[in-house]
């Protein structure tokens, strides 16, 4: 009996590890500074609650937006709060990165402008999107910190396909 129990838990460890492996959980973020491009995002503001209803049904209608066509582009995300003072509350603007700025924006959606030219700090990794920004901040900020840098704290997520995410915030001068 105990034997079959030990077999069991080092079955779901190793299919866990397995599952992690597969998504990306042990690969490691690449940071490096760059210089921005000018960016659109058509999308959403939200103001409110992180665990909030609301929240979910701002990134469901993100990729609802994605799924049916209405817009080409990538899920990516404006978050006006840094992740490291950890609030309850969030300020962000949520939608698809695109490069046709003339294109019919679905209902409720706004055109955000992301001007080009600044010296930002990047973070990359091959990872699940609900993997990646445990990753991507982490390493992003111990970089910042590293290098003695400070930064806007307003943070780009893009998403350019389910297995890949990168995060870039503004370097102050």
């Amino acid at each position: 009996m105990n034997k079959f129990f030990l077999g069991l838990i080092l079955l779901v460890l190793v299919v866990g590890f397995s599952v992690y492996a597969y998504l990306g959980g042990f690969n490691n973020p690449e940071i490096k500074v760059t210089t921005s491009k000018t960016q659109y995002i058509a999308g959403t503001y939200y103001a409110g609650p992180i665990e909030g209803e609301e929240l979910g049904l701002v990134f469901r209608k993100a990729a609802e937006v994605l799924e049916k066509k209405e817009l080409a582009g990538q899920l990516a995300n404006i978050y006006y709060n840094s992740p490291e003072k950890q609030t309850d509350s969030l300020k962000a603007f949520i939608g698809i990165l695109i490069q046709d700025t003339t294109a019919q924006l679905p209902a409720g959606y706004q055109l955000q402008k992301l001007p080009g030219g600044k010296k930002v700090v990047q973070a990359t990794i091959n990872a699940h999107y609900m993997l990646s920004p445990k990753k991507l901040y982490p390493a992003l900020f111990e970089y910042l910190k590293k290098e003695s840098l400070k930064n806007r704290q307003t943070y780009l997520e893009i998403f350019p396909n389910e297995r890949s995410a990168f995060i870039q915030t503004e370097i102050l001068p």
